[in-house]
C-alpha cells in the first residue's frame, strides 16, 4: 500500500497549489479601477516598471544614460560615471548606487538602484492609480508556475506508483484513475486562471497591460531614440541592438546567475 502514501502526496501538492493560486487570484481581482483616464501617456519609467518591475527600470536608466555618452557600461560589466549630475531621481540613484569612486560592477548598481526610494515612490503611484498591482496580489503569475509544477509532481508520482509491484487485487488501472484526481485538479484549475486571468502579470494590472500594448502600437513604424528606449522598457535588454551595450548586460546576468547559486536565492 505505499501507493498510498504516494497518492496523498500528490493531493498535498495539488491541493497547496491551486489553494495559492486561487487566494492570489482573488487578491489580484480586488485592486481597484485605475484612476486615470484612457489619454493618460505612460513614462518610460511607468513602462518599465509595469513590464518588468523595479529591475527593469534600473536597466532602463542604465541604458539609456549609456546611450547618452553619461555613463559608460563596459562588456567586462562595469559601470563607470562619466557625467556625475544625474538629470531625474532614477539617474541619481543610479550615480548614487555607483558610489563615489565612480565605478562598479553593473549587478550591484542594478540591484542597489531598484530598491531606491524613487523606485518606491514611482511603483506607489502607479499602484494608486489603478495601473500596478499591489505588493500582496503579485502571485497569479508565481501561483500558475507552482500549480504547472504540482500537475508535474502528480505525474511523477503517478508514475512512480505504478512502477511499484502491486497485488493481484490492486488494478494499475484503478490506482492510474486515483492519481487523474488530483491531476484533474491542477489542469482544471490553470484552465479556470487562464479563462479568467490570463496574461499573467507580476507587476501591470489589466488597465496597465492595456496602456503598455498602445504604447508598444504607437512605437511601431518609427525608429527614434524614444522608440528603443521604448523596446527596452517593454522587452527588457533583449532589446538592447549594440553588440558591446549587449556584452555588458549579458556579462551582468552571468554574474547574477553565479551570485544566486552561491547563495541560493532567486534569479532576476
Amino acid at each position: 500500500m505505499f501507493w498510498v502514501l504516494l497518492l496523498l502526496s500528490a493531493w498535498s501538492v495539488a491541493g497547496l497549489a491551486c489553494l495559492r493560486l486561487c487566494l492570489a487570484a482573488v487578491r489580484a481581482a480586488a485592486v481597484g479601477p485605475p484612476t486615470v483616464g484612457r489619454e493618460h501617456a505612460l513614462t518610460l519609467y511607468e513602462a518599465a516598471f509595469l513590464s518588468g518591475g523595479p529591475r527593469r527600470v534600473a536597466d532602463l536608466t542604465l541604458v539609456s544614460m549609456a546611450r547618452q555618452r553619461r555613463l559608460l557600461l563596459a562588456h567586462t560589466g562595469w559601470a563607470t560615471v562619466v557625467d556625475p549630475c544625474g538629470r531625474d531621481e532614477m539617474e541619481r540613484s543610479v550615480i548614487g548606487a555607483i558610489g563615489p569612486g565612480g565605478q562598479s560592477r553593473i549587478a550591484p548598481v542594478r540591484a542597489t538602484a531598484a530598491t531606491a526610494d524613487a523606485v518606491r515612490v514611482l511603483a506607489d503611484r502607479l499602484v494608486g492609480a489603478g495601473l500596478a498591482v499591489p505588493d500582496g496580489s503579485r502571485g497569479v503569475a508565481a501561483g500558475v508556475r507552482r500549480v504547472r509544477t504540482a500537475a508535474l509532481a502528480v505525474c511523477a508520482l503517478a508514475a512512480a506508483a505504478l512502477a511499484l509491484p502491486l497485488p493481484a487485487d490492486q488494478p494499475r488501472l484503478l490506482i492510474a484513475l486515483w492519481f487523474a484526481l488530483p491531476l484533474a485538479l491542477t489542469l482544471g484549475c490553470l484552465a479556470i486562471t487562464r479563462m479568467e486571468v490570463h496574461p499573467y502579470s507580476r507587476w501591470a494590472s489589466p488597465a496597465g497591460q492595456r496602456l503598455i500594448g498602445s504604447l508598444v502600437q504607437q512605437a511601431d513604424g518609427t525608429a527614434d531614440d524614444r522608440t528603443y528606449l521604448t523596446s527596452v522598457a517593454v522587452r527588457g535588454v533583449q532589446a538592447i541592438g549594440e553588440p558591446d551595450l549587449r556584452a555588458a548586460f549579458a556579462h551582468r546576468e552571468r554574474y547574477v546567475d553565479e551570485y544566486a547559486e552561491g547563495h541560493g536565492e532567486p534569479r532576476g
